[in-house]
């Protein structure tokens, strides 16, 4: 019997300079220069010129997020601060070229091929490095024996690469989380910011900003369409793409991530299982669920549906919020709870795309809004349910444990006139003190007074927006707030 063939040296090689065309050029290639920065890219590249700080940086964040652009991004922008296009590698540990070989092979064969020395200033980047198996090993072994050396990595089953990076680097790696695009990223890489207006409001005293637009139709509308397809970079600037998103998003993020990613992490046997859970939560994103709804819906053992909800709140797919009773109290035990997809554009794809006045828009909008509140790291969101009543967002203060503010998200004009539907949240505010509420709007903007109680009405779009550009402003100002 013939033996089985490798892949010669020679083979290796040349794949490794051919990722790396910047070698010879001295520029990434033009189809990623041509690509606007996400804005995530202030505040991911600091981490990188560290020097003080012997770390590699971990880039984590689900798939098609723009991980791989960022890091041809930071390529461009390493060159551009003067190191030598030499002294920078790039490897796709996804290829099956390097299958077999380990971290630091990868890297003698480019110290090699560039006749360098490991006692230089370098920056090796392995991109989807989950496809190592044991990478968290590798590459702490590096990150030790390779002082001179800056290491990138990135991946996309995010919530297994931090918990390994946090039981086998602790001290060694920084990770990073690259979340689907704000709505106010949407609109800068689309080059819409004129629709914007930055105003100043009074509020007892305090002047603050907020902003605003005089277009609030078209807004909407880039609103309605960054619900259908504006999480991801790539969908959000192709119009061929989203003629198709289902092609491009199932194939390419879902089924990799509930057939591929989580099955070979957890050990996930039955994928239809997975799937069919997955399918139901993403047509009700929003919607409040109990385990035994989602057994009889799914066809899936409430047991199993714990842990598989807990697998794809993990990969970034999810999101679980609790709730609180009228008083702020938490419950207990937590018998029923909200969904939230991560990323609106998930449901259209699965499903098809939303008009303005589909029945579910509603749903979607709330889901939107959630999604940017997921990039406050550090901030955790309830909503309030009763017997007869509900609150959609509400903040808890985390030493007293009482409610901060309070939101009521509706896509409709229609509470602006009619302040009595609003009741259920005029009872919970002032049984919790709260003098100032957030309405959200169709397109009115208007503050009406009533009961002591000052209702603040803005569109969906314009809250949306503000939700995202605070988060990320927020970093930018305070990078402590950062994941690391």
């Amino acid at each position: 019997m013939k033996s089985l063939k490798a892949f010669s040296k020679e083979q290796i090689r040349n794949k490794i300079e051919f990722e790396n065309p910047w070698w010879v050029s001295k520029e990434i290639d033009s189809y990623y220069s041509k690509m606007k920065r996400r804005l995530y890219f202030k505040l991911f590249s600091p981490l990188v010129y560290e020097k003080n700080i012997k770390r590699a940086v971990v880039l984590m964040g689900p798939r098609r997020v723009g991980k791989t652009v960022m890091l041809f991004h930071l390529v461009q922008d390493l060159i551009n601060h003067k190191i030598s296009p030499k002294k920078i590698c790039y490897l796709s540990i996804e290829n099956p070229i390097y299958n077999g070989l380990s971290l630091e092979e990868m890297l003698l064969h480019f110290l090699e091929i560039t006749e360098q020395q490991s006692s230089e200033e370098l920056y090796l980047i392995f991109d989807e490095i989950q496809y190592l198996k044991n990478w968290e090993v590798h590459l702490k072994t590096l990150v030790d024996s390779y002082h001179k050396i800056k290491f990138i990595v990135s991946g996309s089953a995010a919530a297994a690469l931090k918990l390994k990076s946090i039981e086998s680097g602790a001290g060694r790696f920084t990770d990073f989380m690259l979340p689907p695009l704000t709505f106010h990223e949407y609109i800068d890489l689309k080059n819409l910011s004129h629709l914007i207006n930055l105003k100043k409001k009074e509020w007892k005293g305090i002047i603050g900003n907020y902003y605003q637009t005089d277009k609030i139709d078209l807004l909407n509308n880039h609103f309605v369409d960054y619900i259908n397809y504006g999480g991801y970079p790539e969908v959000s600037l192709s119009a061929e793409i989203q003629s198709d998103p289902g092609r491009y998003i199932r194939n390419d993020i879902i089924d990799k991530v509930l057939l591929r990613d989580l099955p070979s992490l957890y050990g996930i046997k039955d994928v239809q299982e997975l799937n069919s859970l997955f399918t139901t939560i993403a047509y009700n994103s929003g919607n409040e669920f109990t385990y035994q709804q989602l057994a009889i819906s799914s066809g899936v053992d409430k047991n199993t549906i714990k842990k598989y909800i807990e697998y794809l709140e993990a990969a970034f797919l999810i999101r679980v919020i609790n709730k609180i009773d009228q008083n702020s109290k938490k419950f207990k035990r937590a018998t029923s709870f909200k969904i939230y997809l991560t990323n609106p554009s998930l449901r259209s794809a699965l499903f098809s795309p939303l008009k303005k006045d589909d029945d579910f828009i509603g749903n979607m909008v709330e889901t939107a809004i959630f999604s940017q509140w997921g990039h406050n790291t550090g901030f955790t969101p309830y909503y309030a349910r009763w017997k007869n009543g509900e609150v959609d967002i509400v903040s808890l203060s985390n030493e007293k444990q009482k409610p901060l503010w309070a939101v009521e998200i509706k896509w409709s004009n229609r509470f602006v006139k009619s302040l009595q539907k609003l009741s259920n949240l005029k009872s919970f505010c002032l049984k919790n003190k709260l003098d100032r509420t957030l309405v959200t709007t169709l397109d009115i903007e208007e503050i009406k007074e009533d009961d002591g109680l000052t209702y603040d009405f803005t569109p969906s779009s314009i809250y949306c927006y503000t939700v995202g550009k605070n988060a990320i402003d927020r970093k930018i100002s305070n990078p402590m707030t950062i994941n690391h």
